[in-house]
């Protein structure tokens, strides 16, 4: 039994059906932007990061904290090991859905070397950079806003002034 045009109760449209004063957006696009000078010891904020203790130690410099006109989030990061050692880098976070991150530097002797060409990866929420996942989700990125947080709710955050679950937009567990 065949069923005629006119009976056809489905629309047979090749065309999407998205609305007329539907555009393309822009693509996103980085800024270029300078390294930071070098941090001062009395900027420095100790993370902690979730899960297992590591045997680093992580501060974010908060006098060099920034959001640039991208929306990246830029920051220097020290890491130091239980000798004392410290190990710099400069990089930014992306608030996307899943959060990606790049290192645009790394520090010795008091100045930053750029890295050449380094892409967006994604954040890892386990393993040796769970500091970076915390950074993305509790402390510079609006819960399902996908856009950073004003610079000093970052370092209210982060000075533990605002607890950092109270950001994520749920209720605790």
């Amino acid at each position: 039994m065949s069923v005629s045009a006119a009976e056809n109760a489905f629309v047979n449209d090749a065309e999407a059906p998205v609305p007329s004063s539907v555009r393309p957006g822009t693509p996103w696009q980085e800024s270029n932007t300078r390294l930071p000078p070098w941090p001062k010891d009395a900027d420095l904020v100790e993370l902690v990061p979730d899960g297992p203790e590591s045997s680093l130690r992580y501060f974010i410099d908060t006098g060099n904290l920034r959001v640039g006109s991208d929306d990246v989030v830029r920051y220097t990061l020290v890491a130091e090991g239980r000798n004392g050692v410290r190990n710099l880098s400069v990089e930014g976070i992306r608030c996307t859905p899943r959060g990606a991150y790049k290192t645009y530097a790394y520090g010795t002797a008091e100045r930053f070397t750029p890295v050449e060409a380094e892409e967006w990866s994604d954040i890892s929420g386990d393993g040796t950079e769970r500091w970076r996942h915390d950074l993305w989700r509790f402390h510079f990125c609006i819960p399902h806003g996908f856009k950073p947080r004003p610079e000093i709710d970052m370092v209210r955050s982060l000075k533990g002034r605002i607890a950092p679950r109270q950001n994520m937009g749920f209720l605790p567990d």
